[in-house]
């Protein structure tokens, strides 16, 4: 029976919808290497329950952020590298963009940031005890813009309860999207919560300009920054 138990639980995990698009993992060289070379420095294993706080001690670190979907790490890199004070983790499920971030890591010399590879809703539901995050950064999410992508969106009210459920009372998720009608639904589904209160923010001044974000504005889309605190 365990057996089985075991197999249909893979066999769900197959299937569960996912937040991220299923890219090649083609990757530069300069990516490669920085994987091969740094790899080892800046990653958490997925081998164990991660224990943040012996990674990140207290006497060293006055929070713990987790920024979720670091794409190609300049956010992640830069807001790291200007907070020495603060742990970092990036959680990124695209293999070239964590080449691109620890590229950048070892360029800047930061000590204060890890990595995992992997998709965070495994990475939190199997390997992150409650309570552990001071706060969350979700910097533009895949928007799934095609009505049946919908469910596929990140933000959903399920996962929000996931959030709350790491994040440290009185913690907080900083949001950032160009795409308006996704803001929307993150404003609603936010609202709905319990476990929340915040809104629509002005441009944080700490929150990078990444070239993805440039190109947007390029074409006039408008960002919408969101803020939440844990109640």
């Amino acid at each position: 029976m365990a057996l089985f138990a075991t197999m249909a639980s893979q066999k769900s995990e197959e299937f569960r919808l996912r937040s991220f698009r299923l890219r090649g993992e083609r990757m530069t060289k300069a990516q490669a290497g920085a994987i091969d070379e740094h790899l080892g420095e800046y990653e958490i294993p997925l081998d164990r329950p991660i224990e943040l706080s012996k990674i990140f001690p207290k006497d060293r670190y006055k929070e713990i952020v987790c920024e979720i979907g670091s794409g190609m790490g300049e956010a992640s890199s830069q807001i790291a590298f200007e907070n020495p004070e603060s742990g970092y983790l990036a959680v990124e499920v695209h293999k070239p963009g964590i080449g691109a971030l620890l590229i950048r890591a070892n360029n800047l010399g930061i000590k204060n940031l890890r990595v995992i590879n992997e998709d965070i809703y495994l990475v939190l539901r199997d390997y992150i005890p409650d309570s552990s995050f001071d706060a969350f950064h979700i910097f533009f999410p895949d928007p799934w813009p095609k009505r049946r992508q919908h469910k596929r969106r990140l933000l959903s009210p399920e996962f929000i309860e996931t959030l709350a459920a790491k994040l440290k009372p009185g913690g907080r998720i900083n949001v950032a999207t160009d795409w308006q009608p996704y803001a929307k639904e993150i404003e609603s589904n936010f609202a709905s919560s319990k476990s929340f209160n915040g809104g629509v923010i002005q441009r944080p001044t700490w929150r990078p300009l990444t070239k993805f974000e440039s190109k947007g504005l390029g074409k006039e889309h408008l960002v919408t920054d969101l803020q939440y605190f844990k109640n």
